[in-house]
C-alpha cells in the first residue's frame, strides 16, 4: 500500500479507501490510485484484514450433494446473494451424513466464515451452539434444524404432495403408491404425510404395500415400483418423493404393459419433452437460495431477529403424466 500511494502521490489512507470502496475519493483521484494498483499488481491481503476487523467476508454452504440437480439452482442463488454482498462462498457435501455434515460446518467455523447456510443431515444441531453464541449467523434450508432454535427456509412439503395426489385422486384413481427416500429426512416425512392426508381426505385407504420408502438407488427404487404394479392389488398411480425416484420409475413405466400415472415431487430436466410429459409438484430451489441467504445477510448486518420458520409454496405442473386415467 506504501508503493500504490507513494506512486499515485497519495496518503495510505486515500488507497485503504479505494481498496475497501469507502467514500471520501474523488474520480480522478481514484482513477490515479487505480492506475498504480494495476501497475504495481497490488493485491489487498485479506489476512490481514480479517485481524484487523474480525470478518472474512466469506460464507459457508454444506450442501446433501452437489451433483444433485436440485441443489445447483440454489448453490447458485446462494453465491450470488454473497457476490453482491462482497462474499465469497464456500461449500462441501454432507453425503446425507450427519457426522460429515458436523465435520463440514465446524471446519468452516474453524476457517472463520461469518455465517453457515446449512442442508441438515442429522437431527441433532447443539454442536453449532458455541459457534452461533460466537457470532456465526446460520440459516438452515429445505430441513429444520434439530435440537436448537435457529432460522429455516422451507418449501411447503407437505401440502405440495397433497396437492399432487389430490390431482391423481382427482383424475380417478383409488391405488395410488407412494416412494420415497429414507424415512428420518424430515422432506420425506412431510411428503408422505400430505400422501396420507389428500387420501384420508378422499376416504381412500392406503394399503401397506403402496408406501415404499428407502435409498434413491435406483435397483431400490425400481424394485418397489415393479412390486406396487405387479402385486395382487397392483396401484393405478405413483407418487414419487423426489426428482431421482421419479427419473427411475419413468424408466420402470417405460417398459410396463399397461399405462400408469404418475406424479413426482421436484421438477427435472427434460421432463416436459418426456411422452408424455412428466406432471411434477414443482419447489423452487433458487428462491430457497436467495430468501436464505438474504436472511443470513440481515443477520450479519446486526439487525436483532427472532428466529423464524419461512416456507415458500409449490406449484402443480400438469404435463400429462398425471393426468392418464385408471387402466381398470
Amino acid at each position: 500500500m506504501k508503493d500504490v500511494a507513494s506512486q499515485a502521490g497519495v496518503g495510505l489512507k486515500t488507497v485503504s479507501r479505494v481498496v475497501n470502496g469507502e467514500p471520501g475519493v474523488t474520480p480522478e483521484t481514484e482513477r490515479r490510485v487505480q492506475q498504480a494498483i494495476e501497475a504495481l499488481g497490488f493485491r489487498r491481503n485479506d489476512s490481514a484484514r480479517v485481524l484487523r476487523k474480525g470478518r472474512t467476508a466469506t460464507v459457508g454452504l454444506v450442501l446433501e450433494d452437489l451433483a444433485d440437480p436440485f441443489y445447483g439452482p440454489l448453490n447458485r442463488a446462494v453465491e450470488e446473494v454473497a457476490r453482491a454482498h462482497g462474499a465469497l462462498l464456500i461449500n462441501g457435501s454432507s453425503a446425507e451424513d450427519p457426522d460429515r455434515e458436523r465435520e463440514l460446518a465446524l471446519a468452516l467455523c474453524a476457517r472463520r466464515v461469518d455465517g453457515l447456510i446449512v442442508i441438515p443431515a442429522g437431527d441433532d444441531h447443539r454442536y453449532l451452539e458455541p459457534e452461533m453464541r460466537a457470532g456465526v449467523s446460520t440459516v438452515f434450508v429445505d430441513r429444520p434444524a434439530g435440537r436448537i432454535d435457529a432460522d429455516v427456509v422451507l418449501s411447503d412439503s407437505f401440502g405440495g404432495a397433497r396437492n399432487g395426489v389430490a390431482h391423481l385422486i382427482a383424475g380417478g384413481h383409488r391405488r395410488i403408491g407412494f416412494i420415497g427416500d429414507q424415512p428420518h429426512i424430515h422432506t420425506v416425512a412431510e411428503r408422505l404425510r400430505g400422501y396420507r392426508a389428500a387420501m384420508s381426505d378422499a376416504g381412500l385407504p392406503v394399503a401397506q404395500s403402496w408406501v415404499s420408502l428407502g435409498s434413491t438407488a435406483p435397483e431400490r427404487v425400481a424394485a418397489a415400483a415393479a412390486a406396487m404394479l405387479t402385486g395382487p392389488d397392483p396401484v393405478t398411480a405413483v407418487f414419487a418423493g423426489n426428482n431421482r425416484v421419479t427419473v427411475t420409475v419413468v424408466r420402470v413405466l417405460a417398459g410396463h404393459g399397461r399405462p400408469v400415472a404418475l406424479v413426482g415431487f421436484d421438477d427435472f430436466e427434460l421432463a416436459d419433452l418426456l411422452r408424455p410429459g412428466v406432471t411434477v409438484v414443482a419447489q423452487d430451489p433458487a428462491a430457497l437460495g436467495r430468501v436464505a441467504t438474504d436472511r443470513l445477510f440481515q443477520r450479519l448486518a446486526g439487525a436483532d431477529l427472532t428466529p423464524c420458520r419461512i416456507e415458500l409454496s409449490t406449484r402443480l405442473i400438469a404435463r400429462g403424466s398425471g393426468e392418464l386415467p385408471p387402466s381398470d
